[in-house]
């Protein structure tokens, strides 16, 4: 006599529709697109804009130093635009371009939820831009921290000075590439306390 013993099948069964409808309703929508902000821009300002990208969610613009004051305010005054919040400013060292430096404004509106991230580029011989404290308060001591680690420099900043550095240090600008990852020796000759060496 033999058993017959019932055993789950192996093969998989396709989903049902509830099914297919459960797992798309779970599926994350694709953030909408923001180039039409990009749009905006190239529209005010034609010869400004040198380019624009969207990844991931994020658009950045990439204008002439020349414009950058000018577009930062029609992005806070103009109402489809309405970026009334700062959230960054931060710069970039490409050391093997002409133009090395890189000063990024990343802005937000929270009445109409974008962001735009407005980029510009400097030469080393060059490196200032105008400051954005009269447009936003907020890249007051922002722009300080580019100024202190960068050195680049913010015309019409109402308080352009070191701001994590002390006042008179005179060793250049520590987030620039060519700055020595081990300083400019001077931790080698500082003398710790209770060091058993000293």
């Amino acid at each position: 006599m033999s058993d017959n013993i019932d055993t789950p099948s192996t093969q998989e069964q396709p989903p049902s529709s509830a099914q297919e409808a459960e797992t798309n309703e779970k599926a994350p929508a694709a953030p909408p697109s923001l180039i039409f902000l990009a749009d905006r821009i190239r529209e005010k300002f034609p010869e400004a804009v040198i380019a624009a990208k969207e990844w991931r969610g994020d658009l950045a613009v990439t204008v002439t130093r020349e414009a950058l004051h000018a577009i930062c305010r029609f992005l806070r005054d103009d109402p489809e635009m309405d970026f009334d919040y700062i959230v960054h400013v931060s710069s970039v060292d490409w050391p093997d371009e002409p133009e090395r430096f890189e000063v990024v404004y990343e802005v937000y509106s929270i009445r109409k939820r974008h962001r735009i991230r407005i980029k510009t580029r400097v030469p080393e011989h060059d490196c200032i831009v105008d400051s954005m404290t009269d447009i936003w308060r907020g890249a007051e001591f922002m722009e300080r921290e580019v100024f202190d680690m960068m050195g680049i420099r913010f015309r019409n900043h109402p308080d352009l000075r070191r701001i994590l550095m002390p006042d008179d240090y005179t060793e250049g600008y520590p987030l620039r590439k060519d700055f020595p990852l081990q300083g400019k020796g001077w931790r080698d000759t500082f003398e710790f306390l209770n060091d058993p060496a000293n």
